[in-house]
């Protein structure tokens, strides 16, 4: 399973690193998301929980991919 996050469409408002801290950061920078870790191993929740609270759809989990 994998996740991708589309940092051009992020608007950096950090609900993903909020929810799933593990998973996703913000760009010191620019404020958008770094993904911390793209395979999922575990944390499925935690990632469909920032896939929905993501207020600018940037995140994807991808189930069929390892």
């Amino acid at each position: 399973m994998r996740i991708s996050a589309d940092r051009e469409r992020c608007i950096g408002s950090g609900m993903c690193a909020l929810v799933a801290p593990d998973l996703f950061d913000q760009d010191e920078n620019d404020g958008r998301v770094r993904l911390l870790a793209p395979k999922l191993h575990s944390g499925l929740s935690a990632a469909r929980e920032a896939v929905d609270a993501c207020p600018a759809m940037a995140l994807e989990i991808d189930e069929s991919r390892d």
